[in-house]
């Protein structure tokens, strides 16, 4: 017996060696790779958004309602992946009654890269149509300062990863000398209730998962033609068990969906 366990003791030795060189040739990888940044639009068609309407009310309750803090007013949006945070943002900043307040409306998909001159470049892109890449800093928020002079603005920051406060700080406060910043709001849609904490000026929002009744829908509007779904009931059955796995997160249903489509 002994001599077994030192030939296991042998193999994991080994085992543990092979993962470190995989694990250091996949850090050199990582450390050397591009990065590939998500992205987002601020388009959506309301129709096609299943469940989300008490979620949209709500947010916009947030948003015309008057806060009482010395900051810009940020409100974040939390969940996990695939529950559609970014989806509920485009309802309401797609809102027309959003669209009244908020004269000026700007979407930004920051993704991991939170890079102050990145954002404000593509903040003023965002309102003029204009790139300013490689701009220094002080010309970006001077130039940002002239746009927003007396404007009130809604700024969408979607899906922002960035956990370092040294780094929102900074926006926050450029914003800040901006506009008219206590009437204007912001929306930052994450993953990460750490990051909620560090943005947020109010309690985060956490979305929850659709109803299984909603999911359902969902799934029979990706999976199958429009009334396939009376033909086929042994179908139906199959795609309820389905949806049922699915747990409420609507980016699994309409991937499943459309894959049996």
């Amino acid at each position: 017996m002994s001599h077994k366990i030192k030939k296991i003791n042998e193999k994991l030795d080994a085992m543990a060696s092979d993962f470190k060189k995989f694990n250091l040739g996949l850090e050199e990888k990582v450390e050397n790779r591009r990065v590939i940044l998500r992205d987002t639009h601020c388009f959506v068609i309301p129709s096609n958004v299943i469940g989300r309407n008490r979620d949209k009310e709500n947010i916009i309750n947030l948003l015309v309602k008057p806060i009482d803090t010395e900051n810009i007013p940020v409100i974040p949006i939390v969940g996990i992946g695939g529950l559609g945070k970014t989806t509920l943002a485009q309802l309401v900043y797609n809102d027309e009654r959003i669209t009244r307040v908020f004269p000026l409306k700007i979407w930004l998909c920051v993704s991991d890269e939170f890079d102050l001159a990145r954002l404000l470049c593509d903040v003023i892109y965002s309102i003029t149509g204009e790139r300013c890449d490689g701009l220094p800093v002080n010309a970006l928020q001077t130039h940002l300062r002239m746009l927003l002079n007396g404007k009130t603005f809604l700024l969408i920051l979607d899906d922002v990863w960035n956990e370092n406060h040294v780094k929102w700080m900074e926006l926050r406060d450029l914003l800040m000398t901006m506009g008219k910043f206590q009437q204007s709001k912001i929306i930052v849609t994450t993953r990460s209730s750490k990051v909620a904490s560090i943005v947020g000026t109010i309690a985060p929002y956490n979305l929850k998962g659709l109803s299984h009744k909603d999911c359902l829908s969902l799934f029979v509007k990706w999976a199958f033609r429009e009334g396939d779904e009376k033909v086929y009931p042994n179908l139906m059955r199959i795609g309820d068990e389905i949806v049922k796995k699915c747990k409420g997160v609507p980016l699994a249903v309409k991937t499943l969906g459309s894959l049996l489509y």
